[in-house]
């Protein structure tokens, strides 16, 4: 899609079109975050009615995400082969069919068959969220098209908690389950209506039907390129994920931090994050080369947790700091996004963002690791510490993307 030309210095507006295509795509990506929380919502609940442990309940999530990370990529190579709609339809009406079946588990053994199904349905998103985006929206606005892709992926995440509480209050945690996946099949239809809105990268296509080669299927993610952004988003997620899952408790720990100030401190990194995402998306459109933004973003933010781990601020400074860093953090999104499209070989785009992507399941997984031990060793301001040299390291990987892809 191109624009007509405009006169020297008038800026190009966001046109119908392109919003709704936003806006559809926007919707899908927050259903599959806030299908990701709708289970562990209820987990007290679940834990009562079914006599298990939290361990065994977050083994569940292990296998969920375990397959939805293994088979990221795939999922790119079919984005590429039938078209990143088929991809993405079938794959949320896996996902609706695995969240009701969670709901109709007659025993806790049958969560774990119903997770596989679900980590199926959300390893989809990704690859054909942005294949979508690259063919739909004019290049000018991929930027804030891409930061819309993750505003909508953090408020469902934000909506899951208090929706699926308030819900079991009155339907039974069976019955809030059962009203999520409502919410997806309704999701699911207005996709449906608005598929023709959602182009199709003709180029994956063609190239996928006109090669039976593997290698030839497989070279875009061996490229040096690629690769260095697969370990941009694992170190990223290493960070993003000691402190969303491990901020209050680190706090605590290392200052102190009464749990309702901890948490007031997270859900301010998750917001700041959110209005980050939001600038970060109309910065990334200004022309300003995204490297720049990644490297100051993320080093800002690093040296802002370095400050909450060195001095036991005041509640207010503290606050402020670590919503400070989750809103330099989110603000390298959309520029991030734009690092990996111009990283992806032309026709390549869905098994490239699936495979990138799955980098951030690979970190997730690690993350948990690393941060356990620390905190079990008593040494809690190390926790903050790996989150910093994390966001650092990764602005080295910018770095390495821009020598390698100019090799």
């Amino acid at each position: 899609m191109t624009d007509l030309a405009l006169p020297a210095g008038q800026k190009p507006q966001l046109p119908f079109r392109d919003m709704q295509v936003m806006a559809l795509i926007g919707l899908a990506h927050g259903i599959s975050h806030f299908f990701q929380l709708v289970l562990p919502s209820l987990f007290p609940l679940l834990k009562d009615d079914f006599q298990v442990s939290y361990t065994q309940l977050g083994a569940v999530m292990t296998v969920f995400y375990v397959t939805s990370g293994l088979l990221q990529t795939p999922a790119g190579f079919l984005v590429d082969r039938i078209g990143a709609r088929n991809v993405l339809l079938g794959g949320l009406s896996l996902y609706c069919v695995g969240i009701l079946l969670y709901g109709l588990a007659p025993s806790f053994w049958m969560l774990f068959p119903i997770a596989l199904l679900a980590g199926i349905g959300n390893s989809v998103f990704h690859p054909a969220d942005y294949s979508i985006l690259n063919a739909s929206v004019n290049q000018t606005r991929l930027g804030r098209a891409y930061g819309s892709h993750t505003l909508g992926g953090n408020l469902g995440w934000a909506l899951a908690p208090p929706l699926m509480a308030g819900a079991a209050l009155l339907l039974g945690w069976r019955g809030a389950l059962a009203l999520a996946a409502v919410i997806g099949f309704a999701t699911l239809a207005l996709l449906v209506l608005g598929r023709d809105r959602l182009a199709e990268d003709v180029r994956s296509q063609s190239r996928a039907q006109s090669t039976g080669s593997d290698k030839a299927s497989l070279a875009p993610m061996l490229s040096l390129p690629v690769l260095v952004c697969f370990g941009y988003f694992l170190l990223l997620a290493i960070g993003l994920v000691a402190i969303q899952n491990f901020l209050p408790t680190t706090l605590d720990a290392l200052h102190g931090t009464p749990l309702s100030l901890a948490t007031i401190a997270l859900t301010g990194f998750l917001l700041g994050a959110s209005a980050g995402v939001m600038l970060g998306g109309v910065v990334a459109d200004r022309g300003i080369p995204p490297g720049k933004i990644v490297v100051f973003g993320l080093l800002s933010a690093a040296v802002l947790l370095l400050l909450v781990a060195r001095f036991d601020l005041p509640a207010v400074p503290m606050v402020a700091a670590i919503a400070a860093a989750g809103f330099l953090q989110g603000s390298t999104t959309p520029s991030r996004d734009l690092i990996v499209r111009a990283a992806a070989p032309k026709g390549a785009s869905g098994r490239v963002f699936g495979f990138v992507y799955s980098g951030l399941d690979a970190g997730s997984a690690l993350a948990p690791l690393a941060v356990g031990l620390l905190l079990d060793h008593g040494a809690p301001q190390h926790v903050l510490v790996l989150s910093a040299a994390t966001f650092a390291l990764t602005t080295l990987t910018v770095y390495g993307i821009r020598r390698v892809s100019a090799q």
